[in-house]
């Protein structure tokens, strides 16, 4: 995730490489992620208007 990219890349490891394979665009910037310990990802929007998202995990 990142303030220009306004979305989250989900990204697999294996060993030394990383590669995507998945990309939320929630169309605002994003100021933080965090995962909670059900699964779930919680995103702080960036902004006077930010707001705070559960994304539940599928």
């Amino acid at each position: 995730a990142g303030l220009s990219s306004q979305g989250i890349v989900r990204v697999r490891f294996d060993g030394s490489t990383a590669t995507e394979v998945g990309r939320i665009d929630l169309g605002v910037r994003i100021r933080e992620i965090e995962q909670g310990p059900d699964g779930a990802i919680w995103v702080l929007e960036d902004g006077a208007n930010g707001r705070l998202r559960r994304l539940d995990p599928d």
